[in-house]
């Protein structure tokens, strides 16, 4: 997917790019490579390949949710900046919190930022697990996004203490979405969440399968998630 097809297959879902917005996202392609060459932010480099595997990607939540709505956006683990900076670029009117536990990847988020121009953007260095017991974060967020990060039993636990009482955790998934989803319901079900909508889809030009999972926050999250650092990861509810 070049430059034109972007701007293009983004259009015919209702999102039409300013030139600015456009050179955002050019800039943004080659300040991921000129940084991955120093560090490994990701495998996939050519421009095509990013344009539709992290840009297209990204978005696409926007092709189901109406971001218009949203005022806060917290992205768990969202390593180069996926998928809320493209999200931001398309609607800059949001204000977005990225956690990561990374530190030379949240100095890439500050400077990306920073070439792109982007206002109301917070860069947290932190294990998910902490950030969900800070009571500046815990409960604050309208979305909470995660895309590919881990398997949905353990990230409910991560991203479900952020979101505040309405909102919504925006699970993006690759096709072994369904397994995933019965293996979480016990925990989407204690951490205070329900499934609200469920989007399938292909990726186009390559025809991978994608899920997104829209879960409503219904009742605030027991105090005791998220549990300690690697602990979710090693015993997920169940």
């Amino acid at each position: 997917m070049n430059e034109e097809q972007f701007v293009q297959a983004l259009k015919q879902q209702g999102i039409e790019l300013s030139e600015e917005q456009i050179q955002q996202f050019h800039i943004y392609f080659e300040t991921l490579v000129e940084w991955n060459e120093k560090m490994n932010l990701t495998a996939i480099t050519d421009q095509p390949s990013v344009y539709l595997k992290h840009f297209y990607d990204s978005i696409s939540a926007a092709f189901y949710i109406d971001f218009h709505n949203v005022q806060s956006l917290c992205d768990v683990g969202a390593g180069a900046g996926f998928p809320s900076i493209p999200i931001k670029i398309c609607f800059p009117h949001l204000k977005v919190t990225i956690v990561d536990s990374l530190n030379k990847r949240i100095q890439f988020l500050n400077h990306l930022s920073d070439v792109l121009h982007l206002e109301h953007m917070h860069f947290v260095h932190s294990r998910a697990e902490d950030f969900g017991q800070i009571t500046t974060y815990r409960e604050q967020f309208d979305m909470v996004t995660a895309r590919a990060v881990a398997r949905l039993s353990v990230l409910s636990e991560l991203c479900i203490p952020l979101v505040k009482s309405g909102g919504q955790f925006v699970a993006m998934k690759a096709a072994s979405g369904e397994e995933e989803l019965k293996d979480a319901q016990k925990a989407i079900s204690i951490l205070g969440t329900k499934l609200f909508e469920k989007f399938e889809f292909s990726l186009p030009i390559e025809n991978s399968e994608r899920t997104i999972y829209v879960f409503e926050k219904i009742k605030n999250t027991p105090k005791k998630y998220p549990r300690k650092p690697g602990v979710p990861n090693k015993s997920p509810i169940h």
